[in-house]
């Protein structure tokens, strides 16, 4: 313990040099205006600055690069809360209850709940990589294609569960996600799938192309329908600027819970920020249930504060399988990983003695970042909340370009465009029939993952089902899930009855 806290503070003098701390700050900046717009993650950014970075010594590269990667999981809350548009994919969660707690008027509160609940997260998550991480690294070993499989089944369950009022409901939507999700060239057969004899879908559909027209067109497209019976956005009072201490009571064990939960999905390749935002928001609806006042569906904060607070607690743990095993949990620490060796070097348990300057002064930036992200964030919330005062029809024909832009720039194709507005119009019908989107988007991200695990776990098990159940921690997913369903069932017929 001691000889890492005397790495640690060696890396903070190597990163609190004027360069490396101008890197950072420029790297949290242009993350935080990339996660704000719709369609354009963080994987996307680091992708297009890593040519830049060349030039530069490769402590500074990386310390810009990890800026970007925190700054773009911290600007995606922003349109998620003010236009129900996320950033990214791991935003969806906050959209719920932020964008009601906005359209109540209370959008710098959301706003700071989500800056200072990514600053919590992230900053407890920093500290377990720095202490933690060969525990961390030694959770994720023991993850095989039973287990991932278990661990996708339970987020659907779980989503469908939290999102829906209507089981039928809730599964219909993973089901459209599961079926978009499969469109496609088989990767084990060859065989395309679902791709209706056109060659634009033979690589299937992207999921940028499945989160950008779900919610920022659907969005648009359920706005323009309801004409002059929407409220006008210009006319919602932004309200006080700070967080009240009821505020800061209501979202501190929310901030500590999503933390908690989203630390362990950041060392499982292929977990992903989506998982853990979903379980916190169920966990938090299912115990303002139990409390008999809960504010779901109506702008709980509580709603805002756990999902961000295990958004960005799973963005800092992701970089212990990346450098301690070399091991990318997402699309971002993929590129991260091409960078490195771009540099000539290898990610892996040799980077902390071959490189042990870098890695510790990397580890140190994160904790600046977040830092810097704070002081960036917090005061500017009722500058972000003015986006409300824009007139209605210049923000969302804002939001659709922007949206289509984000599509095409993905893989440069008039088709993704046309995609986008083809998911966005499915993506208005669910609306208008009342049918979640949460579990659309979980089953394309994740359906996958599911069947390439399930297909691995069978040809282990030489077709034997029970491989599925057969290691401690699938069995455990599986008897915890079981207990969250019974549960939820005795709840929502108690909540009848009553």
């Amino acid at each position: 313990m001691t000889e890492t806290f005397g790495q640690l503070l060696a890396g903070f003098a190597d990163a609190l040099t004027p360069l490396n701390l101008l890197l950072c700050l420029i790297g949290v900046v242009l993350g935080t205006a990339v996660g704000v717009l719709p369609g354009l993650g963080s994987s996307m950014a680091v992708a297009m600055l890593v040519p830049l970075t060349f030039k530069l010594e490769p402590t500074g590269a990386f310390i810009m690069l990890a800026g970007v990667y925190f700054g773009g999981q911290f600007g995606g809350s922003t349109t998620a809360i003010l236009l129900n548009t996320p950033g990214q994919s791991s935003s969806m969660a906050t959209a719920f209850e932020g964008f009601l707690m906005a359209r109540k008027g209370r959008a710098p509160q959301a706003l700071a709940t989500a800056a200072i609940g990514s600053f919590v997260g992230g900053t407890i998550a920093c500290a377990a990589v720095v202490f933690c991480a060969p525990y961390l690294v030694d959770f994720a070993l023991r993850f095989g294609p039973a287990e991932y499989f278990a661990l996708a089944v339970f987020a659907f369950v779980a989503t469908a569960a939290v999102v829906a009022d209507s089981a039928v409901r809730g599964l219909t939507a993973l089901g459209l996600g599961l079926a978009l999700g499969v469109v496609g060239i088989d990767q084990q057969t060859g065989v395309a799938r679902y791709t209706l004899g056109s060659d634009a879908l033979l690589d299937g559909i992207s999921v940028v192309v499945v989160t950008v027209g779900m919610l920022a067109i659907g969005e648009v497209l359920h706005v323009a329908a309801r004409g002059r019976e929407s409220q006008r956005l210009q006319d919602i009072s932004t309200g006080k600027p700070w967080l009240g201490r009821s505020d800061v009571r209501r979202s501190l064990l929310p901030w500590l819970r999503g933390t908690g939960i989203g630390l362990p999905f950041g060392a499982i390749p292929a977990g992903g920020s989506e998982i853990p935002t979903f379980l916190s928001l169920g966990l938090e609806r299912r115990l303002a249930a139990r409390r008999g006042r809960s504010e779901f569906g109506a702008g709980a904060i509580e709603g805002v504060a756990a999902p961000e607070a295990a958004n960005n607690s799973t963005t800092a743990v992701s970089l212990v399988p990346l450098l301690g095993l070399g091991l990318p949990t997402s699309a971002t620490t993929a590129v991260m990983l091409g960078a490195f060796q771009q540099y000539g070097m290898q990610p892996g348990p040799l980077l902390f003695s071959d490189e042990g300057e870098l890695v510790w002064a990397l580890l140190a930036s994160l904790f600046i970042g977040n830092v810097l992200l704070l002081a960036l964030n917090l005061p500017f919330a009722p500058v972000w909340a003015r986006l409300l005062k824009i007139p209605q029809h210049y923000l969302y024909a804002s939001i659709a370009v922007f949206a289509t832009l984000g599509a095409y720039a993905a893989k440069l194709a008039i088709s993704d465009v046309i995609l986008v507005y083809a998911v966005g119009l499915l993506s208005f019908l669910l609306r208008r029939n009342g049918v979640p989107l949460a579990p659309v988007l979980i089953g394309v991200i994740l359906g996958p993952l599911a069947e390439r695990e399930l297909r691995r776990a069978m040809a282990l098990g030489q077709g034997d089902p029970t491989v599925l159940i057969s290691s401690p921690i699938a069995a455990a997913l599986y008897a915890v899930l079981a207990a969250a369903v019974v549960v939820t069932l005795l709840l929502r017929r108690r909540a009848k009855t009553a």
